[in-house]
């Protein structure tokens, strides 16, 4: 199959399986630490945006396979927003408008070309596979629900973003590409560093330690570079997957 098309039919089968698990029970209300809630709203404005920048990058390929899963990708990102929300209100907060690190995070994204917007985009979703499992690991049960229905997403988005950059990558000396891994697990470090610091009072009230955070970050995006730079064992050739969670990319 290509690549593309499979990339396509997984966001669209999706769409049904999003439809039957319903909402969460929203009704239950949660109670959670200040800590917790100042975190969540600041992922949530990183969740909200309306991706316009990258779905014109990816018109822009010609595949209009990827282009079609890039729009989805990006809906699935705003449906995460909008639980983080309701979850925030429940709580009794409310979403801001604004976060110095987003609005960092998104001008350097919409200043480069698509593969460098991938690239800094799949640290982000690579941190917030270790950042939803320890919100799913808490003790409030709707917090637990909502991360672990976004964590599900998560696991497939970080793999379609590798993906991309195999394929974006393919034709790079390997000797570049070894020296643009490197460089980019090394700005992952610092990144995951930056938000265990930001957020490190909900990771320590989650019961997960700033380094154990960076750490464990730091070897899920050594799993995500390899697979983005063509040395997972587990891909087939063609880049695609070889089963529905591609090996080495794993939520913890």
């Amino acid at each position: 199959m290509n690549p593309s098309r499979y990339w396509r039919n997984d966001f669209d089968d999706a769409i049904p399986r999003r439809v039957r698990a319903g909402e969460p029970d929203w009704g239950c209300g949660s109670k959670l630490p200040r800590s917790v809630v100042e975190s969540l709203q600041k992922f949530q404005v990183g969740e909200s945006g309306d991706g316009a920048h990258l779905i014109a990058k990816a018109d822009s390929t010609g595949d209009t396979d990827y282009a079609h899963a890039v729009r989805l990708f990006v809906a699935e990102e705003r449906n995460h927003a909008r639980m983080l929300e309701e979850l925030l209100c429940v709580a009794g907060a409310v979403p801001i408008d604004q976060h110095w690190s987003d609005a960092v995070f998104v001008r350097i994204r919409r200043s480069m070309g698509l593969r460098m917007e991938i690239m800094i985009l799949a640290i982000a979703e690579v941190i917030a596979l270790r950042y939803y499992r320890a919100l799913a690991e808490g003790d409030d049960a709707l917090l637990t629900e909502v991360a672990e229905r976004i964590l599900a997403d998560e696991v497939r988005h970080v793999p379609f973003q590798c993906h991309r950059l195999r394929v974006a990558f393919a034709r790079t000396p390997t000797w570049q590409r070894a020296g643009i891994a490197a460089a980019w697990r090394g700005l992952a470090l610092a990144v995951s560093a930056l938000v265990a610091v930001d957020h490190g009072g909900a990771l320590r009230d989650l019961g997960v330690g700033k380094w154990r955070f960076v750490l464990e970050t730091r070897r899920l995006f050594a799993d995500a570079s390899d697979a983005a730079f063509g040395q997972a064992r587990e891909l087939a050739d063609d880049g695609l997957p070889t089963s529905r969670q591609p090996a080495g990319v794993h939520a913890g």
